[in-house]
């Protein structure tokens, strides 16, 4: 087998924090205090927001998601019985996230504040410290969770398998239903409508995943996020770090996926939206494989991209992951 040397890797990481330090200054050059983010992906500005918030209650709920996969689900319920903002911009991940102004006022202007859990928002506690008054929902609550490799913590991506959206749903459909009991019947005719939807697509990825080999059943990405989604459709699932908020693309973990793949002979890997795809590049050349495609994890896809909602993004990932792996 050939190994990839450590010396080539340590260089070429070097190149990539340079690169990434010099992003970072210029991203904090030019922060501003910009408005929350709508569920069809709009950022409201500070110069409308006290007068969008207000309009916002008189409407109906004003409700916050912590990001936009969430806000999605909210929204399909709510309906047009209210508004539906979040906070971490589509693109970003949102481990570490690090709030705006805006973003503590836009949570406390709300009825209520939805959050993933399970770890997953690390800056929460700094929202909920300065917005006291503001409910908050765990979505993920009822999830079974799947610990971290090695830790005991969950992984926090229970959304990525489309088996789990029932709970999310469920939480969602009781919260709006106490808030607004006048709504009650349409938001579970919203829910039920929706879950059908899900069931369909969860029907459709089993049927998918059959035309993928038994033995190239491995989703290899730069986070091991897919755990769930590899659980409930008979995959194993690699990545060259755990989890984004951890140490990330070091020579010993892209050294260690460069020889998984190569002794369990996978065919292909996967880059996400999110995440810095040089690190995969890296692995992919080095172990001698192709990259099969683009998949969303963090946030659903930018207007135009075909995956702007939730279920589009679940369904365009299994396409990708059984498309790359059967070798179509």
């Amino acid at each position: 087998m050939n190994r990839f040397r450590i010396k080539g890797v340590a260089a070429a990481l070097v190149s990539f924090a340079l690169l990434l330090s010099a992003c970072g200054e210029n991203n904090a050059a030019n922060e501003n205090e910009n408005g929350g983010n709508d569920a069809a992906g709009n950022n409201n500005s500070n110069t409308n927001e006290t007068e969008n918030n207000t309009n916002n209650q008189e409407d109906g709920l004003y409700i916050t998601a912590s990001f936009s996969i969430i806000a999605d689900m909210t929204e399909q319920v709510l309906g047009d019985r209210g508004t539906v903002d979040y906070i971490v911009p589509i693109g970003e991940e949102p481990h570490e996230y690090e709030p705006v102004p805006s973003d503590f006022r836009n949570v406390s202007d709300s009825d209520v504040f939805y959050v993933n859990g399970l770890g997953l928002e690390e800056w929460l506690e700094r929202i909920v410290d300065n917005a006291s008054d503001t409910p908050l929902l765990t979505l993920s609550d009822g999830v079974t969770e799947i610990p971290l490799e090695g830790e005991s913590a969950p992984d926090p991506h229970a959304w990525l398998s489309p088996k789990n959206a029932s709970y999310y749903i469920e939480n969602i459909v009781d919260d709006l239903s106490e808030r607004d009991p006048a709504g009650e019947d349409i938001y579970r005719e919203n829910a039920d409508a929706y879950l059908e939807e899900i069931n369909e697509l969860d029907a459709w990825i089993e049927e998918k995943v059959e035309a993928v080999p038994e033995e190239h059943r491995t989703i290899v990405v730069s986070e091991n996020a897919f755990k769930y989604f590899g659980e409930d459709y008979g995959f194993e699932t690699e990545g060259i770090w755990e989890i984004n908020s951890h140490e990330e693309g070091t020579s010993g973990q892209i050294n260690r996926l460069i020889d998984v793949i190569q002794d369990k002979e996978i065919p292909a890997v996967f880059v996400e939206t999110t995440v810095d795809q040089r690190y995969m590049e890296t692995v992919a050349e080095n172990a001698g494989v192709e990259i099969a495609g683009e998949v969303y994890t963090d946030a659903v896809g930018q207007e135009g991209s075909g995956a702007e909602t939730y279920l589009e993004m679940i369904r365009h990932n299994a396409e990708v992951f059984t498309d790359g792996l059967s070798g179509n």
